[in-house]
């Protein structure tokens, strides 16, 4: 633990929410992360008791900050670090329970797809992820 205040890269990495340290300042540019319901920098310091809106993906983290750190350490001490809303965990259950249970796309041919399937294969992923 460290003093009142710490970077929001820095403690997205020590919170386990992403792996390296620039994964976590790339995601907070990229407008992934949000104090307060404002988009923030990666050298925003954090205090105890913000909230903080991370996107990872289809899935949306809605957390207290209840501790700090700069340190990265234990699964079991960083999730001690925040608190996370109940209503975002239901959500997050719910999607992952939608996302399984969509069937996965099979190539049924014989070999390798050719360039026509290949596509026609893509738009359907693109279709099913809504981009």
């Amino acid at each position: 633990m460290t003093s009142e205040r710490v970077r929001l890269d820095r403690w997205l990495w020590a919170a386990r929410f992403y792996k390296t340290r620039a994964q976590a300042h790339a995601a907070v540019e990229g407008g992934k992360v949000r104090i307060n319901g404002v988009r923030a920098k990666a050298s925003k310091s954090l205090a105890v008791g913000n909230e903080l809106r991370i996107r990872k993906g289809a899935f949306e983290f809605l957390v207290v900050v209840r501790s700090l750190a700069d340190q990265r350490g234990p699964a079991t001490v960083a999730r001690t670090l925040y608190e996370e809303d109940a209503a975002s965990v239901t959500a997050r259950q719910a999607l992952s329970s939608q996302i399984k249970a969509r069937p996965t796309p099979v190539y049924e041919g014989k070999g390798r797809p050719t360039k026509r399937d290949r596509r026609r294969l893509d738009q359907w992923h693109e279709e099913r992820s809504g981009r």
